[in-house]
C-alpha cells in the first residue's frame, strides 16, 4: 500500500544524495532555482523542496541574489550560518 511513498521518498533521498556530492565536487557552485531544475532535470515544486531542505540542514545557503551556495565549502559537517 504505502510502496509509492516509500519509492518517493527514496527517490528524495538519492537526490539530496546527488546534490550534496555535485555541490562537494565543484566546491564554487552556485545555481539559481532554474539552473538547478535543469542540470538535475527536476521540477519546479521538488527542486525547491530538495534545496529548501538543504538549506536548513545548513549544508547549502541562499545568496542575497537568490543563488544557492554551499554554505561552508572546506568543512564536511555543519556550518554555521
Amino acid at each position: 500500500m504505502h510502496e509509492p511513498v516509500q519509492r518517493a521518498t527514496v527517490r528524495f533521498d538519492e537526490l539530496i544524495v546527488r546534490v550534496r556530492g555535485e555541490y562537494r565536487e565543484m566546491p564554487g557552485l552556485s545555481l539559481t532555482i532554474p539552473q538547478a531544475q535543469r542540470l538535475w532535470g527536476l521540477e519546479d515544486a521538488t527542486c525547491r523542496t530538495l534545496l529548501e531542505r538543504l538549506v536548513a540542514s545548513r549544508f547549502l545557503r541562499r545568496t542575497r541574489t537568490g543563488r544557492f551556495v554551499r554554505s561552508d565549502p572546506s568543512s564536511p559537517a555543519i556550518a554555521p550560518r
